[in-house]
């Protein structure tokens, strides 16, 4: 059933798109504002972060107890955070309270408190956050995988930033970004118990906060990928190796995404996924292994990723690199591509259950610049790929691959006999 979507300008040039879904008595909104961690200056690697998280601790005429205590005294939900494309205030209430929380996600995108204090408490989250992930072998491998696609460049750090650019940032330096903030545009997105009369009077609400001149994103060309190491290894004193096995592709809206999409399907999307199936039921060489393929406006990853034990290592890592070898050389069967384009329907589907899964769909449709009939455009054209497609996608953007490996010493070593096999043919 096609979802019916009610578009309207605010003041300024802000869009506000809204979906009445009734019955829940609740509102999911989010405020989808182009430009995150991708966008972090030179030397300030974490600063769109850091203004995020700032944001929800004052805003306006209240400080951050004032906020807090008109959030939390309605059980509702706010938070705020930067992904490597965007910065997005997401809010989750009563339908009743949406006229007095609504209006706050604008202004805390357009008048941040910014108080020295506040900032100074944030970083400390984020640097501990930090600190966290330099315990954990999948964020390492993960990390060093990014920069060897990326390099420095604006896909080549986690959204949180990097330890020496973060200790250095201060509220000085946050203001330029905000004054920044919405030039690429922005979108307002509202889903749930929303009458027209409660849309009305929101619209109404939002007019005296929404002279923020921004407009709809629109669609370009994002960060690209780099030619880094094809191998990086890190020691880590633990009892199982992290590989991730990666390309840097194309951004959401290319033609070449949807094959790329439906692969990800057959080999890393659920428990009869190519992946699962052979390498943990079949041969047990796997703790965990899947695909991970986000969405970017830029030239997207495309991982595949296992933890496995050191004596199984050897195996493992030979394992992968020949079903990553396999969908270059070798089409779908009939099959496997019949149970790949249900798994990609299936996901769509469990992706639209709940009004913030809703919300966040539209908002990052038209926050990429992408039409709202862009997904079952994609639903229907996949029924008309052939395996010969898909493998043409491969061939065009996973032909160079680039591992990055995390664990002991003896699976490091184990792994990286199987790469220079790989590589050697």
């Amino acid at each position: 059933m096609t979802t019916i979507w009610t578009h309207t300008t605010l003041p300024g040039g802000l869009p506000l798109v809204w979906h009445r879904r009734p019955g829940a008595g609740l509102i999911a909104a989010r405020l989808w504002i182009r430009g995150g961690s991708s966008l972090d200056p030179q030397g300030q690697r974490g600063a769109m972060q850091l203004l995020a998280g700032t944001m929800t601790r004052g805003a306006g005429a209240l400080d951050a107890e004032a906020l807090a205590e008109r959030v939390e005294g309605r059980g509702a939900a706010l938070r705020a955070e930067a992904s490597e494309d965007c910065l997005v205030i997401s809010l989750k209430c009563a339908s009743e309270d949406a006229l007095d929380l609504v209006p706050l996600m604008l202004t805390m995108a357009v008048a941040p408190r910014l108080e020295e204090s506040q900032v100074d408490l944030e970083r400390q989250l984020n640097l501990q956050n930090l600190q966290r992930q330099k315990e954990d072998p999948f964020q390492l491998a993960h990390d060093r995988l990014r920069h060897q696609l990326y390099g420095p460049g604006p896909y080549g750090h986690d959204p949180l930033g990097v330890e020496e650019d973060l200790e250095r940032l201060s509220a000085a330096d946050l203001a330029p970004l905000l004054a920044d903030l919405g030039c690429g545009g922005a979108v307002l997105v509202l889903c749930g118990d929303l009458d027209g009369q409660l849309a009305e009077r929101l619209h109404q609400a939002l007019a005296p906060v929404s002279g923020w001149s921004t407009q709809a994103p629109t669609g370009g060309a994002g960060p690209v990928g780099a030619a880094g190491d094809d191998l990086a290894q890190q020691e880590q004193s633990t009892e199982q190796l992290v590989l991730m096995l990666g390309a840097a592709t194309v951004p959401l809206g290319h033609a070449d995404a949807l094959p790329l999409r439906l692969l990800q399907a057959h080999l890393g999307l659920g428990m009869s996924s190519r992946l699962f199936v052979v390498m943990r039921e079949e041969r047990g060489l796997a703790y965990d292994v899947g695909v991970h393929m986000p969405a970017r406006c830029g030239a997207t990853p495309f991982i595949c990723h296992l933890s496995t034990s050191e004596d199984r290592a050897a195996g493992a890592s030979a394992c992968l690199l020949e079903e990553w070898r396999r969908v270059l050389q070798d089409p779908l069967s009939d099959d496997e591509l019949a149970l790949a384009r249900a798994r990609f329907r299936g996901q769509d589907a469990l992706g639209r259950q709940t009004c913030g899964q809703v919300a966040d769909r539209q908002a990052l449709l038209l926050g990429y610049g992408l039409g709202a009939e862009h997904v079952q455009a994609c639903l229907d054209r996949a029924a008309g790929l052939d395996a010969q497609a898909l493998q043409a996608a491969a061939q065009r953007w996973l032909a160079e691959p680039k591992l990055s490996l995390c664990g002991p010493a003896g699976a490091l070593l184990a792994a990286e006999r199987s790469w220079v096999a790989h590589r050697s043919g």
